[in-house]
């Protein structure tokens, strides 16, 4: 299951709150306010 796609960036928006989860060059993910 690819969630992310080709740009490695995606924004979530939670209870008003924006957040960036994105996912490096070795696979892992982070996300970030």
């Amino acid at each position: 299951m690819d969630l992310i796609g080709p740009s490695s960036v995606v924004f979530i928006e939670y209870r008003g709150e924006r957040y960036q989860l994105r996912q490096t060059r070795n696979g892992r993910l982070i996300l970030t306010k």
